[in-house]
């Protein structure tokens, strides 16, 4: 526990990058040397049953034998809405107590608006929700929603995620608490320690053609469309399905015999790999913000940064 806290600032490092990056196989790696524990911080690998498409990539947490803890993968139902406050809260326990038992905390993950209720510990509303309306709002469907959302809060609604942005029912939730007063991620609170953000830095070509890769290896080897199919199976409709974007969408279309499996294959490529830029984008802007993110080309530099992060 000492060497993970000086000054009574417990020590923290965040992982993070856009898809494909190769984030997850630096943390872990990063864990196995750091006696740390990993807290994922993907907006849609906290739902169980959705493994390929979410890239969770469970049996990379076993490093040179060793079996590495993570936290905040598997814990909803795909049936359940799963808040940014909650999130932020399940987050924030797994940190104390992966300090408590003298590990290093790794939050490792692409979601931006996850990372920065953490890092920034943004103070995040309990206004308790009117079911009645939060339906009627979700009912006027996810482009309508963001339109709303947009022209009552233009700074929150830029950092609403490719995911959130696509499911009427989280921008519901954001739209309920607009209209009551809420600036919802505008105030920030005192940070949970000493926060280092570590970003993987990789080239949009490098991405592209990692994109490619995955989705092919995860279409024709790894049984993709299957998993939906068995989501649907379990009966998550369409329409939700859908709402999780990328995979789970345009898989959905193909199911439904909307595209052909090509199309299907080209447009996800396309959207998988716009989805990262944007990613960039918000990693860009969280800089111009003001906070410091170090950015890292391989495993050699990850560690270099730790060892004096950690000695400070």
């Amino acid at each position: 526990m000492s060497k993970k806290i000086i000054n009574n600032k417990p020590k923290i490092v965040v992982i993070l990058g856009p898809t494909a990056s190769g984030k997850t196989g630096l943390g872990v790696k990063l864990a196995y040397h750091f006696n740390g524990e990993i807290i994922s911080a993907d907006s849609r690998q906290v739902y169980k049953g959705m493994d390929i498409g979410t890239g969770k990539d469970l049996p990379d947490y076993n490093y040179l034998g060793q079996s590495i803890p993570y936290h905040l993968i598997d814990v909803a139902s795909p049936r359940m809405n799963f808040s940014v406050a909650r999130f932020q809260k399940l987050a924030n326990k797994a940190i104390r107590d992966v300090l408590r038992r003298g590990k290093l905390p790794i939050v490792v993950g692409g979601s931006g608006l996850y990372l920065q209720a953490v890092v920034d510990n943004y103070q995040l509303s309990d206004y308790k929700s009117d079911k009645k309306w939060r339906a009627e709002l979700e009912n006027l469907g996810a482009e309508k929603l963001y339109f709303k959302i947009s022209r009552l809060n233009p700074d929150f609604a830029k950092r609403i995620n490719n995911s959130d942005r696509n499911n009427a029912r989280r921008l519901s939730r954001y739209l309920e608490l607009l209209q009551n007063g809420n600036n919802l991620l505008m105030k920030k609170g005192e940070p949970l320690g000493d926060f280092l953000l570590l970003g993987v830095n990789i080239s949009d070509a490098k991405m592209r053609a990692n994109i490619k890769l995955r989705l092919d290896e995860r279409l024709d080897k790894q049984g993709m469309i299957l998993e939906v199919e068995k989501l649907k199976k379990t009966g998550l409709s369409f329409k939700r399905l859908i709402s999780f974007g990328l995979e789970y969408k345009f898989i959905s279309y193909f199911l439904q015999d909307k595209l052909n499996k090509e199309e299907m294959r080209e447009k996800l490529v396309v959207a998988i790999y716009r989805f990262a830029k944007k990613q960039k984008t918000w990693f860009k802007r969280w800089e111009k913000q003001g906070r410091k993110i170090y950015w890292i080309k391989d495993y050699k530099q990850l560690e270099s940064r730790v060892k004096s992060f950690l000695r400070k």
